[in-house]
């Protein structure tokens, strides 16, 4: 009981001052000024592609396990149509990719390889659409807030060169922390938008190496003695 009295005196003790006026989140946010706004735009706008490319990319990882093998049966006795129908009734980038492989047996080799190589590099595309604007947000957050302290730093110096006389510490303070807000807010917006861009990335390729697994089984399929 001791030291929780002890951490919330110490979390008091950060979020007052002068005349012991607590600061709540939204009084420091209104002292962050036009560039805090931004950031704070920012953030919404990765949370939003965050979490419809999750969800886009679950979705397309979702391919039953006996796929491959269902197709393997209805091509070998020869049955393409039911394969092309199987196909058609699995919405996944894999599936999409089989369905064109499918639909050019009878023709080279080569062929059907570089129409399943096109397809898969459509839904590549696909799967990537939008994560550059999550590697923007890492990068442009933090340097947006520190373009936001150095505005601060300049009007608090602006500030303390009008004042006459001998500068008080509390100006000097809240100059220097009210610039601060802006770079603590984009660092942790870019940390977090980097985080996220990464395991989307990781997410993205494991559905790659799945797809092209998936390729190459088919691949070999055709090339089996019938």
């Amino acid at each position: 009981m001791e030291i929780v009295q002890i951490t919330t005196s110490a979390a008091d003790t950060l979020v007052t001052e002068g005349g012991g006026n607590a600061l709540t989140v939204l009084d420091l946010l209104s002292k962050g000024g036009f560039i805090l706004f931004v950031i704070l735009i920012l953030s919404f706008v990765a949370v939003y592609v965050f979490v419809e490319r999750y969800r886009t990319i679950k979705a397309a990882s979702k391919t039953p396990d006996n796929f491959i093998d269902e197709i393997r049966e209805k091509v070998i006795r020869g049955d393409i149509e039911g394969a092309k129908i199987q196909c058609a009734h699995v919405d996944s980038p894999i599936a999409r990719m089989i369905e064109k492989g499918v639909s050019r047996i009878g023709s080279s080799l080569k062929n059907i390889e570089v129409s399943i190589e096109n397809v898969g590099k459509i839904e590549i595309f696909r799967l990537e659409q939008n994560l550059s604007i999550l590697a923007t947000i890492a990068g442009a957050a933090p340097m947006l807030g520190f373009l936001g302290t150095v505005i601060g730093m300049i009007r608090a110096f602006i500030a303390i060169a009008q004042e006459e006389g001998t500068v008080s510490p509390k100006l000097l303070s809240q100059g220097i922390y009210e610039a601060m807000i802006t770079t603590a807010a984009g660092l942790v917006v870019g940390i977090l938008a980097y985080l996220a861009y990464n395991y989307l990335v990781t997410r993205v390729q494991n559905l790659v190496h799945k797809m092209e697994y998936n390729s190459l089984e088919f691949i070999d399929l055709l090339q089996e003695p019938q």
